[in-house]
């Protein structure tokens, strides 16, 4: 299959490295034509993909829009009429209600090209082009958010396609579900990483840290750029878990404060029975991640 890989940071070049061991034949655009000059030099892709979206490798059957939230809709809009008919266009930003909404005009039999929405659950604390990685996405979810007017023709291609890369399953689901979702496990982590290690004791850390600090602190090693457009895109449903975990936070200061043992116990019983609660699947993830 012919894939068109749009944008070559951490996740485009991690996709079309990946893709090319697949077997497909990758085409890259990057807005920087030398990172994509340099994914061809280096076999990630086969050619670089023009502005007219075609290359020397052919017209792509699919693509994987790997470009900043606020960049993806615009690039859409401006490119919409070179996809040729049949082909399918997936984004793999990690927000998706506005970018769907956005993108709705091109539902419902708008366009001969069918538009999912996907966001790839990995990646780095680091970014670009130069991280990227075929491995990315080993055992990893893939998420997609379709319209209820995609058939299941595209759906089947594209599962079958994430699987290929190594993903080790694909979610389907709706946009909306997607960024409540995310905010809690994605963005909110990311909030309360970056709050942590802001704390004045934070710079003495070393001889005093292990396995504990370098998890909490982990995801703070962040893009800011990307990360509040990410946040700002997905305020409501931030806010609202970010707002909750105050609460529970201003709960345990209470219990300190006042010296309550047993609300403090009880308190730290509830998160233990919580984790212990969880599926083998997280358990899995969560060790991996530890090591």
């Amino acid at each position: 299959m012919n894939i068109g890989i749009v944008g070559l940071g951490l996740i485009g070049g991690s996709f079309a490295q990946a893709a090319t061991r697949a077997g497909h034949c990758v085409s890259v655009w990057n807005r920087t034509r030398a990172t994509s000059e340099r994914a061809v030099a280096d076999g990630a892709a086969a050619a670089v993909l023009e502005e007219d979206m075609t290359s020397t490798a052919g017209s792509p059957d699919l693509y994987l829009i790997s470009l900043p939230p606020d960049a993806v809709v615009p690039w859409i809009d401006a490119h919409q009429s070179a996809f040729k008919p049949g082909a399918v266009v997936v984004d793999a930003t990690g927000v998706k209600g506005a970018i769907c909404a956005a993108l709705r005009k091109y539902a419902y039999g708008a366009t001969p090209w069918t538009f999912v929405g996907g966001h790839p659950m990995a990646g780095k604390e680091v970014a670009g082009y130069a991280n990227a990685t075929p491995d990315l996405f080993s055992d990893a979810s893939m998420i997609l958010t379709p319209y209820p007017s995609c058939g299941r023709g595209p759906l089947d291609m594209l599962e079958a396609f994430f699987k290929e890369l190594g993903f080790g399953r694909v979610v389907f689901t709706t946009p909306e579900h997607h960024d409540e979702m995310i905010a809690l496990t994605s963005q909110l982590a990311h909030v309360v990483s970056s709050a942590y290690i802001q704390d004045p004791l934070a710079k003495d850390h070393a001889g005093f840290s292990a396995g504990s600090f370098y998890d909490m602190t982990r995801v703070a090693r962040l893009n800011p750029d990307i990360w509040t457009n990410l946040f700002l895109a997905n305020k409501e449903a931030l806010s609202s878990v970010l707002g909750g975990l105050v609460e529970r936070l201003a709960a345990f200061k209470e219990a300190l404060d006042t010296q309550d043992a047993p609300r403090l116990r009880d308190l730290l019983e509830k998160g233990r029975m919580v984790i212990e609660s969880m599926p083998p699947t997280y358990k899995s993830i969560a060790r991996r991640a530890s090591t």
